[in-house]
């Protein structure tokens, strides 16, 4: 019988392992879809079965009757031994849950009637959550981006009404399961203003307090979160909105709004450029999350993924180095704020990401299209362990200066810089005339 070395048993060791020896609870979460998680396997017409390649979003109506929370695939097994909180990708939204992906409704005829609600694809993930000791997080209760298209046509009153429904239906019916939820998502304008949202124009700046109330009034026990993208950075690349997502955290907390954290999504793009896109340092995101914290929330890297194509003229190896010197340095660094309670992926293998739905083919994430572990899993986890007994906090990354002459954060990697505004949305206008009020996505 062979001996196992220390060190093949530390590599055997999962990110939810690793987390359970740390000197504070973390939540250590990925975003799921149903399809994998339930169905990995499909019957053809002779009997034989073959893999799903591209299970990504929907479930049929002749599945989802059939969701078994016993079922064990290759993405469940590794979403319960390596995290040990979960939050749901897409299903939670509005417009999916009453709209577009109304699971077992007939999906010939997509509701277009304000109230009628399906849960049954989202309290199949919940249930699986829970049967394994896990967290869940809701995602997402106000979104403009995810709000059924129905709704531009209704008055002020009947906008408010129906948000307030929509949010009381949500969060009632998971309450006691669903312990935490992003409230609102994206409210805020590439320049740190509000985007000219529907909710904006129709119902002013106060829906947001609006929101987080009705969300407690809902579920008083339940952790409230505002969330954003590209706000990760203090004094860094965007900056404007950075500054933007602090001003709107505080003006809720002097308001006395049930608010209780923010979530700061982390899509980075390792090959951006300008101030709209470069990946801010490790110590800009320490120095946000500390400022945030002083405001006695607590703050979590909410949709983490690192995108690495963009990186032109490079070979594989700097990709790789870019990859995971963003995932391990990030990370060491935000652990090393009280303040920072979790970080959550956007998924977790490169097999199901929504950067190849919506931009091009990547692999940002820590596990391969095959579900093998990826070195950016090995950084991620060695960031994680900085905070175990025995660890070194922070990890030797450095938080005192970004301005090393000898070998700046990411000079091995990191394109050449300059100050355009740009977007990795070639739609986006280039004029700033555009970024005041803009609403549209920018990831």
């Amino acid at each position: 019988m062979s001996l196992i070395t220390e060190r093949e048993k530390e590599e055997a060791l999962t990110l939810r392992q690793v987390a359970s020896t740390l000197c504070k609870r973390i939540d250590i979460g990925t975003a799921i879809l149903p399809k994998p998680l339930f169905s990995e396997w499909d019957t053809t017409h002779d009997g034989q079965t073959k893999e799903i390649h591209n299970a990504c979003v929907s479930v049929t109506s002749t599945a989802s009757e059939n969701l078994d929370s016993s079922t064990f695939t290759t993405y469940s097994k590794i979403v319960s031994s390596e995290f040990n909180s979960v939050v749901i990708e897409h299903h939670l939204k509005w417009a999916p849950l009453c709209q577009t992906l109304p699971g077992p409704i007939d999906e010939d005829t997509p509701s277009t009637r304000l109230g009628r609600y399906d849960f049954a694809h989202c309290d199949a993930m919940v249930d699986w959550a829970l049967k394994h000791g896990m967290k869940v997080k809701g995602h997402v209760l106000c979104w403009h981006v995810t709000t059924p298209t129905f709704v531009e046509h209704l008055s002020s009153d009947q906008i408010r009404q129906e948000l307030k429904r929509h949010i009381y239906t949500t969060v009632g019916h998971f309450r006691g399961r669903i312990q935490c939820w992003d409230v609102v998502n994206e409210s805020l304008a590439p320049d740190g203003t509000l985007a000219n949202n529907i909710f904006l124009r129709k119902l002013g700046p106060t829906y947001i307090e609006e929101c987080f109330r009705w969300a407690h009034e809902a579920d008083p026990s339940a952790f409230l979160i505002y969330n954003d993208n590209k706000v990760e950075g203090m004094n860094g690349p965007n900056k404007e909105k950075a500054d933007g997502f602090y001003s709107i955290l505080k003006d809720l907390v002097q308001n006395g709004v049930p608010i209780h954290g923010a979530g700061m999504q982390a899509h980075f793009n390792a090959g951006g450029t300008g101030n709209r896109q470069r990946v801010p340092t490790p110590r800009q995101v320490k120095n946000q999350i500390q400022r945030i914290g002083k405001l006695g929330l607590k703050v979590n890297i909410s949709e983490m993924d690192v995108r690495i194509s963009q990186l032109s003229g490079v070979d594989e190896e700097i990709k790789t180095l870019a990859q995971t010197q963003i995932y391990h340095d990030i990370i060491a660094a935000a652990l090393t704020e009280q303040a920072f309670d979790g970080v959550w992926l956007w998924g977790f293998s490169d097999r199901h990401t929504w950067v190849k739905n919506f931009y091009y083919d990547d692999s940002p994430l820590i596990f391969d299209q095959d579900y093998n572990r990826k070195p950016a899993y090995y950084a991620l986890r060695n960031a994680i362990a900085t905070l175990s007994i025995g660890g070194r906090v922070g990890g030797n990354v450095n938080l005192d200066d970004d301005d090393d002459e000898e070998e700046p954060w990411g000079s091995q990697w990191m394109p050449k810089q300059h100050d355009d505004i740009m977007t990795c949305d070639p739609t986006l206008s280039m004029d700033a005339n555009h970024v005041s009020g803009d609403c549209r996505p920018d990831w």
